[in-house]
Formats: structure tokens, sequence, C-alpha cells
């Protein structure tokens, strides 16, 4: 996949996880998650997608069952790629990060906050040992930059 390229099938598609607690963005913390709803975040997402000819699909779950199922999903739909923000499952779940390794699609980790800048539990990640990149700390423009940096590792150029 190189040069401009349009979306035409579900294999084009950049599966966006969020995890739990994201539903309350906006609201939770604005001093460390800022004022951005999850609303905002998918928009943003949308509009980064588009610009590469991919659909962004975005999903949100607090269990952490549902969004292993998501992944599997993205495996079965055969989707391009991942952008994860596994919330607090993260510091936790060997889980996630074993359905990562399993369906390998290319994934980038993001988190709002700068995690390493936080309680050091939070500075030990299991599921960013299953991306090829991790972002923290950029706000929710964090999922765009993990959506370029999707696109580039995909050789897939912005269309003009």
């Amino acid at each position: 996949m190189t040069g401009t390229w349009m979306a035409k099938t579900a294999a084009d598609t950049i599966y966006v996880l969020n995890g739990p607690n994201l539903n309350l963005l906006g609201t939770r913390e604005p001093e460390t998650y800022g004022h951005a709803t999850l609303a905002d975040v998918e928009k943003l997402c949308a509009e980064a997608c588009a610009k590469y000819g991919f659909k962004a699909d975005c999903r949100q779950s607090n269990r952490e069952g549902e969004l292993i199922d998501f992944i599997h999903d993205a495996f079965a739909k055969k989707a391009a790629g991942i952008v994860i923000n596994p919330g607090g499952y993260s510091h936790t779940s060997i889980a996630l990060h074993d359905a990562l390794v399993a369906v390998k699609i290319p994934t980038v980790e993001v988190h709002i906050s700068n995690i390493h800048a936080r309680e050091s539990f939070r500075h030990h990640s299991f599921t960013a040992k299953a991306a090829f990149a991790t972002l923290a700390g950029f706000g929710i423009d964090g999922y765009r930059l993990a959506i370029n940096g999707l696109a580039a590792k995909l050789g897939v150029k912005a269309k003009p």
C-alpha cells in the first residue's frame, strides 16, 4: 500500500479503542485529561483517518473482555491498524497484551496524560509491549499522531 490510497473495505479501517473511564472525558479530572470529550476524540480520529482514506471505527468499553472482543473483531475484519488507549488496563492487563500480540495488527498505544510523570504504578504498561509505538502526554492530539504514525508504518500517503 503506497501512494494515495482510498478506503474501500473493512480492511481499510483503523480501530480506535478506548478503555475504562474514557467515556468520562471532559468531566473526569480535567486538570489531568483536559476538557475534550470522547465525542471530540472520535471526531478528531475520523478526520485524521479520512486524510489517508481510512475509516475510523471508534469503540469504548469499561470491560476488559469487551475490549478483547473488539481486538478480535479487528482481526476478523482485517483492520489496517489499531489505536488503543487501554486506560488503567495498560498497567494490569496481560490479557489485552496477549490479544494484541495474537492478532498481529499494527498497533499504537495512546495515553492522554504523560503516564511517566504520574504515580509510579502507571509507569509500566503491559499493552505497550504489544504496540510498535506509544504516545503519552500529547492530550487528545496523541490520537491524531497515532493515526499519522500508523499510516506511515503502512506506507499510506495523505490524500492530496
